[in-house]
């Protein structure tokens, strides 16, 4: 169990950090994708605890932050499928407030 939680609680402290180069970090490294594809039964059982810090992600003050999020939600969607259902509504808002994006890359993303 502790093996499990690890990861978890580094993931989460990566994505609510206070700096935007240590979210950048959180996002970036895709500790998340690499969780989706080891541990998908894990990520499944703790959706709404890491998807509460994700989706700030997606809203992210730095735009940088933000595009990476976004990217990130589109190869962990495919994984992920029917686990989503719990926080699908926060990603759609999250998603749908990027629709309007100045930035190419975070509109695109």
């Amino acid at each position: 169990a502790v093996e499990e939680t690890e990861p978890l609680q580094k993931l989460y402290n990566l994505l609510k950090a206070r700096g935007f180069q240590t979210r950048m970090e959180g996002v970036a490294l895709s500790l998340l994708l690499d969780l989706c594809k080891t541990s998908p039964q894990l990520i499944s059982t703790n959706i709404v605890q890491i998807f509460d810090y994700f989706v700030l992600r997606i809203a992210d003050s730095r735009k940088k932050v933000k595009q990476k999020a976004l990217d990130i939600l589109a190869e962990i969607t495919g994984i992920l499928r029917d686990a989503l259902n719990p926080v699908i509504i926060c990603l759609v808002e999250g998603i749908t407030n990027n629709l309007n994006s100045k930035d190419p890359g975070v509109h695109a993303a």
